[in-house]
């Protein structure tokens, strides 16, 4: 660690924080001053900045100190900023913080959500800044990364201080021990700080704090939950997702139908009826398809609708038990589909844009009442969820209806501990097979999405994602062409 100023016991000059453009996207200027900006193929017009823009690409390659553009004055200054705060907007700045001492890099921020700024709040000397449970230090190709899944933004690493300052606050430590002993200031520490990598602890009743670092609901999640939920979906991370075929150019890949096994088989043929003898649930589950495609001439009414939600999801009765030496009460429900301890911690939002009977918007399935409760949300968040649900599926149109199943979380490791992730994504496989062989009994079409943004869900209902959040969704509606569907 480096050394303070003998004099004053503080860093004698402050770490700087420039911002710089993401090394992957690409800066054109046109002739009247209009900056486009592309990136893996897609463009984005900026605006237009005048002729004073001519030079902006290559100062923000390099980097821009964030101080000279908040202090920035002149058309000049005020339009440069303008650029990097609609950069930012689309996630494609990074942030450099440059030692105090060399002016060397210390780390480089890359925001994870849209819109991230870097904030350094003000630390008192008497504030104790502990390491969450939540964050962890990997190597990611040739960089090493410090994040978490609560963080907005991942932290390259570039000094091995910053390694044994991370390492020092497995423990709780006071910012003023942290600015004697370490000589890049604290503007890193405020900045971990902002993205919840660090968090404030009260050292007196760290071990009650401790597992909530400062709320409730955390204390619910186990490390490995957490992160799978936050980077298996989309909204809180700026990883390559879904089907990309990563590795198409470097391994063959698995067959369909796993290789035999060696020894001699039991032929199940001549032990089982004839195909024409299957059951009403065996000919289902034959007749099960995927639909991409939907008739926008005839959409699904509302008794429809009603019948699905009622036969796949409804409350079906009511029971409770005492748990516990204290005897501490707990509610049970029984419902249509099977769910891990009969937690039932699934909840049903139900997004229209095309129902007979129902006008468009986003409702909550109340699953005992049996009846749907409208939420009031921007318009503009309807259109781009159903806009991801439509390429999700790779389809034409997006879907008349779809059926956003979110999880409250703390229902199931409340009781479970290192599965209850597990379990929540098993008990919506079992329920995503209930929509589907309900629709085609009803003569409707359905589709399993396997992507979902729970930013943009936290957003729509006001809560934040690891309380309640969505595991999964599923596209209904009625299908263009009977019989024909996809896989």
């Amino acid at each position: 660690m480096g050394r303070s100023d003998s004099k004053t016991g503080s860093i004698a000059r402050r770490a700087s924080l420039s911002a710089l453009l993401n090394p992957h996207v690409v800066l054109e200027t046109r002739v009247r001053g209009e900056i486009i900006a592309r990136i893996d193929g897609h463009a984005a017009n900026l605006g237009k900045f005048g002729a004073v823009s001519a030079d902006w690409p290559d100062r923000l390659r390099s980097g821009v100190p964030l101080a000279s553009l908040k202090s920035a004055h002149g058309k000049a200054g005020s339009g440069l900023l303008r650029l990097v705060r609609r950069l930012a907007r689309l996630g494609l700045m990074e942030y450099r913080l440059a030692g105090a001492a060399k002016g060397e890099p210390l780390i480089v921020v890359e925001p994870q959500v849209p819109d991230y700024w870097p904030r350094t709040p003000q630390l008192k000397d008497t504030d104790a800044l502990v390491l969450s449970r939540f964050a962890y230090v990997r190597r990611r190709s040739d960089d090493l990364i410090v994040e978490s899944p609560r963080a907005d933004a991942v932290f390259r690493i570039y000094d091995p201080d910053v390694v044994a300052a991370l390492a020092m606050l497995a423990t709780p430590r006071r910012v003023g021990e942290l600015r004697r002993r370490c000589a890049f200031g604290l503007e890193l520490f405020a900045l971990l700080l902002d993205c919840k990598i660090l968090f404030k602890a009260d050292i007196a009743a760290r071990r009650v704090q401790r597992p909530t670092e400062g709320d409730e609901s955390l204390a619910l999640w186990d490390f490995h939950d957490l992160l799978f939920h936050a980077r298996s979906t989309q909204g809180r991370h700026a990883n390559p997702a879904g089907g990309i075929y990563p590795h198409v150019d470097a391994l063959v890949p698995p067959p369909a139908v796993r290789p035999r096994w060696p020894g001699k088989s039991v032929d199940l043929h001549r032990s089982s009826s004839s195909a024409t003898s299957l059951s009403p649930t065996g000919r289902l589950l034959r007749k099960r398809r995927s639909t991409r495609s939907f008739d926008t001439e005839r959409p699904v009414t509302l008794a429809e609708l009603s019948v699905f939600l009622g036969g796949t999801a409804r409350i079906l009765s009511k029971s409770s038990a005492a748990i516990g030496k204290d005897g501490t009460p707990i509610e049970y429900t029984a419902r249509p589909y099977p769910s891990a301890g009969a937690a039932y911690e699934l909840e049903l939002y139900v997004t229209v844009g095309a129902c007979e009977g129902l006008a468009r918007g986003f409702y909550h399935y109340d699953a005992g009442e049996h009846a749907l409760v409208p939420i009031g949300v921007d318009a503009h968040y309807i259109a781009v969820q159903m806009h991801s649900a439509q390429i999700a599926m790779g389809a034409v149109d997006p879907p008349p209806i779809l059926v956003t199943i979110a999880a409250r979380f703390g229902r199931v490791s409340w009781k479970y501990s290192g599965i209850a992730y597990a379990l929540i994504l098993k008990d919506a496989g079992a329920l995503m097979q209930t929509f589907y062989l309900t629709a085609t009994d009803m003569g409707l079409g359905g589709c399993a999405i396997g992507t979902v943004d729970i930013a943009l869900f936290a957003k729509m209902v006001g809560i934040e994602f690891h309380i309640e959040g969505p595991v999964g969704q599923f596209a209904l509606g009625r299908p263009q062409q009977p019989g024909v569907s996809a896989r």
